[in-house]
């Protein structure tokens, strides 16, 4: 089963953040707890961990301006 990639909500006000780096290449084994991309949001630059173990499948390239929630791609 996927398990799908979406742009947290890291601060009470964040409506938006940039995708600035995918950390791994698509297509590419993470394992649970490894960096996979960085997130830059209004205050600062976060590397967000994958949420489980398995591909990683990118849905969106790095360098775009997303509103939370929005899936950038999936864990298969």
């Amino acid at each position: 089963m996927a398990t799908s990639l979406t742009i947290p909500k890291l601060e009470m006000s964040m409506t938006e953040g940039t995708l600035t780096e995918w950390l791994v290449a698509d297509g590419a084994e993470v394992k649970e707890g490894d960096p996979i991309y960085s997130l830059e949001t209004g205050k600062s630059v976060q590397e967000i961990a994958a949420p489980a173990s398995g591909k990683l499948v990118q849905k969106l390239p790095a360098g775009d301006t997303l509103d939370v929630g929005t899936v950038i791609g999936e864990i298969v």
